[in-house]
């Protein structure tokens, strides 16, 4: 999903761009190591150095003007504890790489998120999630960790020690992560079905009915006047056995076939519908690892509120309607449950993320996502870190209250500010010098 000039070797030659295109890499080269000696010597060697994954990223969270680094080439490994109810595995592999393994031996994924074609490294750190009133995020289900600090160290963090909570969704400031243990479930099926055209009116008089309605439920609107494009319900097959669907829902209509959030793109690119029984890796996401998610031409931007403010914040967009739809190629709503860690987006709090697919025109976004922040400004909205966002770092500051904890940490696992990059600087100025930095500008 990167676009290289050429294959990397282990020191070859760095991604011209992201996936999305809007993104430049301004790194010197890129490594890809073989071993973990390997590539610890080339962290402990580094004077700038950032971890890079599948590319998915639409800022500079991954850039650096050093090296970039892709875990993509150690060993692969997948190691399943069934009495623990654990896997633990390497932190290169994409989630769509890992979960047909963990389902032949009997286990799942709490959630899963759109895009199968993620790292799992990548998606933990940015506090990437799927969907569901129940459902925390990805880096949820991170029990223990493996990171290779500045000097070449190896470090494993697990839940409960000091620092783990704020090491698991770190934005790659702690180091390069190596493997990850995650938390199991066991293994069920999804049934999936896609109506069309719900009433406004009867989304915000029953928010939280219709976003519970299902294991896993997302909305996907144009922010045009009328009603909810489609409304993609992801059911957990029971003991009960497969379920049918009414043909009207709330006033929705099920799907005549199968469908793709985004207009205009080909259905078959997204996982079964129509009711088709399937295993949770092959119905969570919306689309398959054989095709490209969504549209690929696009810029992303996602923000979180408070669920009880769903209704609220929804109404607050909406005003703002006339200058979202015209930029939007589709917007997607979803529920995340709360979680303890410390730069996670729905961090002590079940939340709403309302995310939007843009066209593929930073300048004319730039200024309506200025608009939408100044819209949510009132719930507190967090930004995604890994998609677009123009939220000042003195207002992140007051939303997360772990932020200058978060500091103090990057700068306690890297005081020489080997993994600092210019977007950890300006959103986090505090983790160049452990101090508490107010925002001047």
């Amino acid at each position: 999903m990167i676009d290289h000039s050429s294959n990397p070797g282990t020191a070859g030659t760095v991604p011209r761009r992201n996936w999305a295109g809007n993104i430049t890499f301004g790194a010197r080269q890129l490594h890809t190591p073989a071993t973990i000696a390997e590539l610890q010597s080339i962290v402990a060697a580094g004077s700038a150095v950032r971890a890079l994954g599948t590319g998915h990223s639409f800022n500079t969270v991954a850039d650096t003007d050093g090296d970039l680094i892709s875990v993509a080439g150690l060993p692969r490994s997948i190691e399943i504890d069934s009495k623990a109810g654990t896997a633990t595995v390497s932190a290169g592999l994409r989630f769509g790489e890992l979960t047909e393994t963990l389902h032949r031996s009997g286990f799942a994924l709490h959630n899963l998120g759109s895009l199968p074609h993620i790292s799992v490294a990548g998606a933990c750190a940015t506090g990437t999630h799927g969907s569901g009133v129940g459902n925390r995020s990805l880096a949820g289900a991170v029990r223990a960790l493996e990171l290779v600090t500045a000097d070449g160290t190896m470090v494993t963090l697990r839940r409960g020690d000091p620092d783990f909570a704020g090491a698991v969704v770190s934005l790659g400031a702690l180091g390069i992560v190596t493997r990850v243990t995650l938390d199991l479930v066991p293994a069920f099926d999804v049934q999936q079905w896609v109506y069309e055209g719900l009433p406004q009116e009867r989304l915000l008089a029953g928010f939280d009915d219709v976003m519970a309605e299902a294991y896993s439920v997302s909305l996907f609107t144009r922010w045009r006047d009328g009603p909810i494009d489609q409304v993609w319900l992801k059911q957990r097959v029971t003991g009960d056995g497969h379920r049918t669907a009414p043909p009207q829902w709330l006033g929705a209509t099920l799907a005549d076939g199968p469908r793709h959030p985004v207009p205009g793109m080909p259905a078959k690119h997204c996982t079964p519908q129509q009711g088709d029984p399937g295993p949770w890796h092959a119905r969570l996401p919306h689309f398959r690892l054989e095709f490209t998610p969504s549209n690929g031409e696009e810029l992303q931007s996602e923000y979180f509120v408070a669920r009880q403010d769903a209704v609220a914040a929804y109404e607050a967009l909406d005003r703002i309607r006339e200058r979202i739809a015209p930029l939007l190629q589709i917007a997607e709503i979803r529920t995340v449950a709360a979680d303890d860690l410390w730069l996670s987006p729905a961090q002590g709090t079940d939340s709403v993320a309302f995310h939007f697919t843009w066209v593929p025109d930073t300048a004319a976004v730039t200024p309506v996502l200025a608009a939408i922040e100044e819209a949510l400004a009132p719930f507190g909205a967090r930004p995604h870190w890994g998609k677009v966002f123009t939220t000042r770092p003195g207002t992140l500051r007051t939303l997360y209250g772990h932020y200058a904890d978060f500091e103090l940490l990057a700068h306690r696992f890297d005081p020489t500010g080997t993994f600092r990059n210019e977007f950890l600087a300006h959103h986090f100025p505090g983790t160049g010098n452990g101090t508490d930095v107010a925002e001047t500008g």
